[in-house]
C-alpha cells in the first residue's frame, strides 16, 4: 500500500480512508468462467488481465484504450515493472493484443500509448494486427531536464482499427484557440468569433495535443498513480472514436480515469485492473463522477487550449452545474 504523505491543505489529490477501501472494495468483480456482457457492463474487475481475457465476451467493445506500463523501471504501488530488452517489451505487449482482438467489433477503433523508446516497437506489433491510422504526440509540460540531452516532454498514442468501417467525430474535438492576428472581411470577423474569452477560432484536430494538463495535487482528478492520464487526453479519444451508449474497454485501467470520462460522456466502460487499491480509487471516482461531471478543459461541447482565460473556468462550472442537475431529472 502507498505510504501516507504529508499534503499541503487545499492539495485535492483523492485518497481513501480504511472504510472507504472496505466500502469500495466490495464493488469490485472477479471472472471465474465466461461472461455476458451484462455479467461486465460499467464494472471495475480486479485481476490478472492474462487470467480472465479468453473469459470476457467477444465482439462486444467499441473503443479499446490500452494504456500499459512502459517499457521503463517504475514502481505501481507495491508492484514494480521492471525494463527488459526491446524485443521482449514486444512480445509481452504482442501476448496481450493476441487475446484482446477478439472481443473487438469489427467497427472498433484502438489508442495505444508509449514513450518514445518503446513507439517503435508498438508499431511493429500492432501493424500485423490493425490497421494504423496515425501516431499522435502529446506534450507532457511535466519532467526533469538533463543536462546532456533533450528533456523528454513527450509521449506517443497510436491509432488504429480493426477495419476500414469505423467511428470518427471530428466536429466533436475541435480546439478552440486564441486567435493572435485577427482576420476581417469588410470589419467582421473571418473564421474566428469575438468572445468574453477573447478573440476564438474552432480548429480541426490534429495528431499533435499541446493543450494537455497532467493533473497534480490542485487538481480534483489528480490520484497517486504514477502514471495517471488525463481526463481531457481520454475524453479527446472517447468523442472522436465513439458514440453515446458504446463499450470502452481499458485493460490497464490503473486509478480509474478511463471509466470515469466514459461515465460523463454517457460511454458504457469495462476496466480491469491488478491492483486493488488502485481498483478502489476508481470506483471512488465514479462515484465522485455522479455530483461533479465536467472535466476540466472541455465545456460546452469545445476543447479549449490549456491555460485559457477566466471565461472558460466559469462556463466550465455552469457546464458542470447543469450537467448534474440533467441527471437528477
Amino acid at each position: 500500500m502507498l505510504p501516507e504523505k504529508a499534503r499541503a491543505p487545499r492539495n485535492r489529490t483523492i485518497t481513501l480512508t480504511d472504510d472507504e477501501r472496505s466500502t469500495y472494495k466490495q464493488k469490485l468483480i472477479q471472472l471465474h468462467q465466461p461472461a455476458t456482457l451484462a455479467d461486465v457492463i460499467n464494472q471495475t474487475i480486479h485481476q490478472d488481465l492474462l487470467t480472465i481475457l479468453g473469459w470476457l465476451p467477444t465482439r462486444s467493445v467499441d473503443l479499446l484504450f490500452v494504456d500499459p506500463p512502459y517499457n521503463l523501471n517504475k514502481t505501481f504501488n507495491d508492484r514494480t515493472f521492471k525494463r527488459r530488452d526491446l524485443d521482449v517489451y514486444a512480445e509481452w505487449l504482442n501476448t496481450y493484443l493476441a487475446d484482446l482482438e477478439p472481443i473487438l467489433k469489427a467497427t472498433a477503433s484502438i489508442y495505444l500509448c508509449s514513450d518514445w523508446r518503446s513507439s517503435p516497437a508498438v508499431f511493429d506489433v500492432i501493424k500485423h494486427r490493425f490497421q494504423v491510422r496515425n501516431r499522435i504526440t502529446w506534450e507532457r509540460e511535466k519532467g526533469r531536464g538533463a543536462a546532456k540531452n533533450w528533456k523528454n516532454a513527450s509521449e506517443d498514442i497510436w491509432f488504429c482499427t480493426v477495419s476500414d468501417t469505423y467511428t470518427f467525430n471530428v466536429d466533436a474535438v475541435k480546439l478552440k484557440r486564441k486567435v493572435m492576428a485577427p482576420y476581417t472581411v469588410n470589419g467582421n470577423p473571418k473564421d474566428w468569433d469575438f468572445t468574453e474569452a477573447g478573440n476564438v477560432r474552432l480548429t480541426h484536430p490534429s495528431n499533435l495535443w499541446t493543450d494537455l494538463t497532467i493533473p497534480f495535487w490542485s487538481m480534483p482528478e489528480n490520484t497517486d498513480h504514477p502514471t495517471q492520464k488525463p481526463e481531457k487526453l481520454v475524453a479527446k479519444i472517447m468523442l472522436a472514436s465513439s458514440n453515446a451508449g458504446d463499450v470502452v474497454f481499458d485493460p490497464f485501467l490503473g486509478s480509474g480515469t478511463t471509466s470515469v470520462v466514459a461515465k460523463k460522456l454517457g460511454r458504457r466502460y469495462i476496466g480491469v485492473e491488478l491492483d486493488e487499491l488502485y481498483c478502489c480509487i476508481a470506483e471512488k471516482r465514479l462515484a465522485l463522477a455522479e455530483a461533479s461531471p465536467c472535466i476540466q478543459g472541455y465545456t460546452d461541447g469545445v476543447f479549449w487550449e490549456r491555460n485559457s482565460l477566466h471565461a472558460q473556468v466559469r462556463t466550465e462550472k455552469r457546464s458542470c452545474a447543469q450537467t448534474a442537475k440533467e441527471r437528477q431529472l
